[in-house]
């Protein structure tokens, strides 16, 4: 008789051990790249308490710059030889760096247990642009059936336009004002003031935001994210490299649930609202919750939603089900999108006022949420959160749905703010809360995180000098 295939094992967890980040910074070309990923790389080995000599995977996430130039960020870590891969999906980049990750310490036998994932990008002055005329544009089949069914405004950035249709569209709809867009970009402009690495840490009036400049109405100015420099790194690890280091699990975060998607049919039919991916986004939050048990979307307490406009949340909040359909503007009105509310969304402050440095945003948002669930989060804490959700998307299409848990699956304390720079330094971390203070490290802290066997002088050049001077 024939034998029976044997079963392979089921999926081990996967958890965010460390995160890191630099400040978000107007473009200015000031910073250069090197720098961006070196400081958020060396951070998140700090935090989770691990040294460079343990990873055996490097994720590079970023939309702007040569194709290795992963390879120059992490060669400044150590020249181990482990596998580096480059990524590049739109404003999804960075999360689709976390879901690669995953899958990669999740299989049985893949060899893989450690991920450093850096994000960083060194951006352009102004809204986007392409970079290849003289090729076809990902996006081009979107910008001909924006051009079909409502027609190109010259004046206003082409994600300006078709984001705010579908502002427009939810309007026309569901009987959404131009109030309540702007109101998404109050309590996101509130959020950020609390928030040390934002590149915008102004409030702002409900008044004051419609006054601002028109953009593509509904938008305004105050309503769209700005481009940004910056850099955001994670470590993702097994349940077997965890479970070798029971130390280091109360700092862990579970991903528990998580979908990378692309776009349906529906795309493409003739909804400002489908264009802008809301089946996608819609799919993979209903995956991502399955997955990891959530009956829900209610359970979720505080969630990061990409916001690179007040109309993307808007839509977001219906499609990830955080809103009854339809009603995502009486959530808003509610004030259930803001501390006291149904769920906190943005509590960074969002892309609208954190900034947007496209590589870097996903993973950003990961550590928003890693220190939310943490209890480090001590200034703008969602207190009693058992549950995360992250929400990352990028035209062209892909997005990326993740929900996130504690390790011993309980509800965040608020730590005070003693506790939590202890617990920052237990493992030899960067000794101070970094949830709270954009602070840097020293030459000694970097040196104990680079690799010991396989660093390099010469690769790392006089970027650590250049990353501390900012300090």
């Amino acid at each position: 008789m024939p034998t029976e295939t044997p079963k392979p094992p089921p999926p081990q967890n996967a958890y965010i051990l460390g995160v890191g980040l630099t400040k978000f910074l107007k473009p200015r070309g000031q910073v250069d790249y090197t720098a961006l990923g070196y400081e958020a790389g060396i951070k998140a080995l700090l935090d989770a308490g691990i040294s460079y000599d343990d990873v055996d995977q490097g994720i590079a996430c970023y939309c702007y710059g040569d194709s290795t130039c992963g390879q120059r960020v992490f060669y400044q870590f150590g020249l181990t030889q482990i596998p580096i891969l480059n990524v590049n999906n739109n404003c999804a980049t960075g999360s689709t760096g976390l879901w690669m990750a995953r899958e990669a310490v999740r299989g049985a036998g893949s060899g893989h247990e450690c991920v450093l994932v850096v994000g960083f990008e060194k951006m352009f002055p102004g809204s986007l642009s392409s970079f290849f005329p003289d090729r076809a544009s990902p996006t081009a089949p979107l910008g001909a059936m924006m051009r079909a069914t409502r027609g190109v405004a010259d004046a206003a950035p082409g994600a300006a336009q078709m984001f705010g249709n579908a502002g427009r569209e939810y309007m026309e709809r569901h009987g959404a004002a131009a109030a309540d867009f702007a109101e998404i970009a109050r309590v996101n402009h509130a959020h950020s003031a609390r928030n040390p690495y934002a590149q915008f840490r102004d409030v702002y009036t409900l008044e004051e935001i419609l006054a601002s400049a028109t953009v593509h109405a509904p938008l305004t100015k105050l309503q769209c994210c700005p481009t940004s420099d910056g850099g955001a790194a994670a470590v993702v690890v097994s349940e077997a490299f965890l479970a070798a280091r029971p130390r280091l699990r109360a700092r862990a975060v579970r991903m528990a649930g998580q979908c990378l998607a692309t776009d349906a049919p529906s795309v493409f039919d003739r909804s400002a609202i489908s264009l802008m991916g809301f089946e996608m986004t819609r799919h993979a939050a209903r995956t991502a919750l399955r997955e990891a048990g959530v009956a829900t979307p209610a359970a979720v307490q505080v969630c990061e939603l990409h916001d690179c406009f007040s109309a993307n949340e808007m839509i977001a909040l219906d499609a990830l089900g955080l809103s009854e359909p339809g009603k995502a503007h009486e959530m808003v009105r509610a004030g259930d999108i803001t501390y006291g509310g149904r769920c906190v969304v943005n509590p960074s402050g969002g892309l609208i006022s954190k900034g947007h440095p496209l590589g870097a945003t996903g993973i950003a948002q990961c550590a928003e949420l890693v220190w939310q669930l943490r209890g480090w989060a001590t200034n703008r804490l969602v207190p009693g959160a058992r549950l995360a959700l992250q929400h990352n998307l990028g035209l062209g299409g892909a997005v990326v749905v993740t929900v996130y848990e504690r390790a011993d699956g309980k509800a965040n304390t608020d730590v005070d703010a003693a506790a939590a720079a202890a617990a920052a330094a237990a493992v030899e971390g960067v000794g101070y809360n970094p949830a709270v203070e954009a602070r840097g490290f020293t030459k000694e802290q970097a040196d104990r995180v680079r690799s010991r066997k396989a660093r390099s002088e010469w690769a790392l050049g006089d970027t650590e000098d250049k990353v501390r001077a900012r300090f």
